[in-house]
């Protein structure tokens, strides 16, 4: 032993090296078929004229950089301009649509000598309030508004007797003998007339004469208001309303309705028989005339009934 490491058989122990049965061949290894990824792909000829875009052409190649049909010959590549038949130079057209146009409203022509017209109109209008000063001031031609009252109650040359009793708006009634003020109404004035003896009660009155005023209706509505609340609980039997002459001048409306009724009261029947009448002055304030009696007195009430009534119209 010399002492030294034993190196082995000379070479790189991590390099396989070739086996005893391993034989060296020269022959070649099998070639695969190329890929078709390989190949050279020529771009589509371009649409503006000329060859396609440059490849990888051999130099001598007639479409190669140098060459007339190359990128620098003339021909090739896309056209940047176009000869047009006037001359001029166009750029090549744009692939992009053009924004559509807006289409304005089209106006009928029939309308535009219409239009003028209406125009006209309206100048000569705007002319004439302007000679004429635009204001509202008196003049001959225009005389002054007077504004809109209520109108007064009409004068008159009747005068009421001393024992007249005023209802309102210049009428009054003057009461007929034996009849007296019921003085818990308060609409308007009542007139009542009592057997002897009795207390004043309203059940116990034979006979009412009642004056009552409203405005701002008609005759005929107020009419029928009174009658409906006079024998609401009453089985009546109305007449027709009827048309009165007017007494004076100064009423417009004149109406009238008679109606018969019988009530139950404490178990014993009672008829009645009553009129209406209602007077509308141009003023507008309506005097309604209700007269009501047991049908037993009717004969003395209707008497003073038409006593008192002629008091009435007299101040109407």
């Amino acid at each position: 032993m010399s002492g030294k490491r034993d190196k082995g058989p000379a070479g790189n122990p991590w390099v396989n090296q070739p086996g005893p049965d391993e034989v060296q061949s020269d022959e070649p290894e099998e070639q695969l078929p190329p890929s078709p990824w390989n190949l050279e792909v020529q771009p589509p000829p371009s649409p503006w004229g000329g060859s396609a875009a440059p490849g990888p052409n051999p130099p001598n190649d007639p479409n190669g950089p140098g060459g007339p049909g190359g990128p620098s010959g003339p021909g090739s590549g896309p056209a940047t301009q176009t000869s047009s038949s006037w001359g001029d130079k166009v750029g090549p057209p744009s692939l992009r649509r053009p924004p559509p146009q807006k289409k304005r409203p089209s106006i009928p022509p029939l309308l535009i000598p219409i239009g003028a017209g209406l125009l006209v109109v309206v100048i000569v209008a705007i002319v004439l309030v302007a000679l004429s000063g635009g204001d509202d001031q008196a003049g001959p031609d225009n005389p002054p508004s007077t504004p809109v009252s209520t109108p007064a109650a009409p004068k008159t040359s009747y005068q009421p007797p001393s024992n007249a009793i005023p209802v309102g708006f210049g009428v009054s009634v003057v009461p007929a003998q034996g009849w007296t003020l019921y003085t818990k109404e308060k609409a308007g004035k009542q007139l009542a007339i009592y057997p002897p003896g009795s207390t004043g009660d309203a059940g116990a009155a034979r006979a009412f004469f009642w004056v009552r005023q409203k405005r701002d209706v008609t005759a005929n509505a107020y009419l029928m208001g009174i009658v409906e609340g006079e024998t609401e609980k009453e089985i009546t039997e109305l007449g027709s309303v009827r048309n009165l002459p007017c007494p004076k001048d100064v009423l417009v409306e004149c109406v009238a309705i008679d109606y018969t009724s019988t009530f139950t009261k404490n178990g014993a029947e009672t008829k009645v028989k009553g009129s209406i009448e209602v007077y509308r002055r141009k003023d507008g304030v309506v005097t309604a005339l209700d007269f009501r009696t047991n049908a037993d007195f009717a004969p003395k009430a209707e008497a003073d009934a038409a006593t008192m009534k002629k008091s009435v119209i007299d101040s109407l």
